[in-house]
């Protein structure tokens, strides 16, 4: 470890993989290191005995789940948006060589107590049990204005500015129900709470033709998956940086975080080894988690995230047998600030034995009683087999990292996609680089 490198990363989860497969790709030495003896982090996906391990320590999985290599069950629930800034990365990056994708069955919305397809075009609206008769012509004309609206042609507009007007104003304009501005918002602009609704109404646009036009991409839902869950993701980018030239040390401790006497980095110290780099790259973990290292504060914590992984031997009542799919809770319908998600995959993925389905319940913790929060999500699954809890700190930096050379990641947050994760990749490039990250359009191939 005599070298010096351009930059150390440290921690194999997504956003750390994504990062040193584009840098090795721009030319960068990068070495990438890990604690765990596995790729992925808090996005690894893992087989029956290391989840037994992770969660049931000393216990062993019961014979009747079946085999342990049938098994990748993530640990964070996300499924990919077909149209996103993830779709974009993996084509961009060539990463889609390595990976098969099969489209997510459903999507689904939780109202009045049903679960309901979530409608995203007029026609689907007007066909939807989600409206009376009368809101369905209005929501009809809703999806029609944001269908035909065009930038240069104020024709189209209706009156309204997306870059003045908030989305209170546009539901308004409308005249739409609060229950159906629920899945607008929430299960097709997928915000988490209500707060996007008094800002301006471009960025909900933008979500809502995001949603719809991966809606038409494949047909069934907006979201597609990679096969043998997503700890896949991680590999395909560590794969990339490998290839061109990047460096891979797993079960690795990271001892200190060496800086010198003006705070900059210097080196990571491994045991009795240091390597020394320009820059480093890595998740909060490997920065204190929130508590202070070599006399500095360098992340806190922003909020919590419970997750209950459940192992169902059905399809989730209600959901027309869907081998796959999403249902939100918009926090409105169940009294909370924030929404709870449930995503669903099973054999058909490759990710669990035949007959098994995974679901994963997951929410922003808002109270001390974290695992009643998720019991509305919890009871639209039937009978549980098993079920593995966690709730993980989502941690942001306190600084850009540009001062001293140390640049570290965000969390993974409760949103039901990767668009976030994409989000700070964007940014962590461009205060690692100086310049903005620019990524080339194409198609992904996905299985039926």
């Amino acid at each position: 470890m005599d070298e010096e490198y351009d930059v150390v990363v440290l921690g194999t989860g997504l956003t750390e993989c994504i990062l040193s497969g584009l840098l090795s790709k721009e030319g960068k030495k990068v070495l990438h290191m890990d604690r765990n003896d596995y790729y992925g982090g808090d996005s690894a996906s893992l087989n029956l005995t290391q989840l037994y391990r992770k969660f049931r320590p000393g216990q062993e999985p019961p014979s009747e789940l079946g085999r342990d290599r049938d098994y990748a069950v993530d640990l964070i629930p996300k499924f990919i948006i077909a149209s996103g800034e993830m779709t974009q990365i993996l084509v961009h990056t060539d990463v889609t060589r390595y990976l098969e994708f099969k489209q997510i069955a459903g999507s689904f919305v939780y109202r009045d107590g049903k679960i309901s397809k979530v409608p995203s075009t007029e026609m689907e609206a007007v066909r939807s049990p989600l409206m009376g008769l009368f809101e369905k012509r209005r929501a009809k004309k809703f999806f029609e204005f944001l269908q035909n609206w065009k930038d240069e042609d104020p024709a189209t507009h209706q009156g309204i500015d997306l870059d003045k007007d908030s989305m209170k104003t546009v539901y308004e304009k409308f005249g739409l129900e609060p229950g159906t501005q629920d899945f607008i918002g929430h299960a097709m602009a997928l915000y988490l709470d209500d707060d996007y609704i008094t800002k301006t109404a471009r960025a909900t646009y933008n979500r809502i033709v995001l949603y719809t036009s991966s809606m038409a991409r494949y047909g069934k839902s907006p979201y597609i998956y990679p096969l043998y869950g997503l700890g896949e993701l991680p590999q395909s980018f560590a794969r990339l940086s490998a290839i061109y030239g990047g460096t891979y040390m797993l079960d690795k401790t990271i001892d200190e975080i060496v800086t010198d006497e003006q705070g900059k980095f210097v080196g990571v110290r491994s045991g009795g080894e240091t390597v020394k780099a320009k820059q480093v790259i890595g998740d909060p973990s490997y920065f204190g988690a929130g508590k202070q290292t070599e006399g500095k504060l360098r992340v806190v914590e922003e909020s919590k995230v419970i997750r209950a992984i459940c192992v169902l031997k059905h399809p989730i009542p209600e959901t027309d047998d869907s081998d796959s799919c999403q249902i939100i809770i918009p926090q409105n319908q169940v009294g909370r600030r924030n929404d709870i998600y449930i995503a669903m995959v099973s054999s058909t993925h490759n990710v669990c034995a035949k007959g098994i389905h995974i679901a994963i319940v997951s929410t922003i913790v808002e109270t001390d009683k974290p695992e009643l929060e998720i019991a509305p999500g919890l009871k639209l699954l039937g009978p549980i087999h098993d079920k593995f809890v966690s709730i993980s700190p989502v941690y942001t930096p306190t600084t850009t990292g540009q001062d001293d050379n140390i640049f570290i990641t965000q969390s993974y947050d409760a949103t039901s996609h990767f668009e976030t994760v994409v989000e700070d990749v964007q940014d962590v490039w461009k205060r690692v680089t100086g310049s903005d990250l620019v990524l080339k359009k194409q198609e992904v191939e996905v299985q039926q």
